[in-house]
């Protein structure tokens, strides 16, 4: 299975008063590389061959989030290089992805020892018609640039 990387950098806001990434943060930070490796890049951007999804209201379609999970593994420090977001899919539906998430550190600091994976997310997000409100089938564009990174879903812990 193939896995995309996403470099993310960190803000200093990200940070909480423990001096590490805080929950919402991270949501942000998931959000940030989900639109960055799978929506059509704007005019001058460059983008995986995975960013094949336009969604907007001018277009008629939107992407909701229907769930999302957050595994913490380890505290994520501030940081000047960016963190390697990997991400594939745990599923293809009709109208839905399940997005996977392991956020690790930057590729550049790995060292011998290898990444330190901070944390592991799942975001379940739906096509939807803006008008109707109805599920819209992935199209075959979209399955075509996403079955390559198709994988297992996440197994957490607490399910076990």
């Amino acid at each position: 299975m193939q896995r995309l990387h996403i470099p993310i950098h960190l803000r200093w806001g990200d940070l909480d008063a423990f001096n590490h990434v805080n929950n919402t943060s991270m949501l942000k930070l998931l959000e940030e590389a989900r639109v960055r490796a799978f929506w059509l890049p704007l005019p001058g951007e460059q983008a995986p061959g995975t960013a094949v999804l336009e969604s907007s209201l001018h277009t008629g379609v939107l992407t909701l989030i229907a769930r999302q999970e957050i595994e913490y593994l380890a505290p994520v420090p501030y940081q000047r290089h960016p963190l390697d977001v990997q991400m594939w899919f745990g599923k293809l539906g009709g109208s839905s992805i399940e997005v996977c998430y392991e956020v690790c550190s930057p590729t550049e600091t790995a060292g011998e020892a290898g990444q330190t994976v901070y944390a592991r997310a799942t975001t379940v997000i739906v096509k939807v018609d803006a008008a109707t409100g109805r599920p819209l089938r992935l199209s075959a564009e979209e399955r075509r640039a996403w079955e390559p990174y198709l994988g297992e879903s996440i197994d957490y812990a607490h399910r076990r």
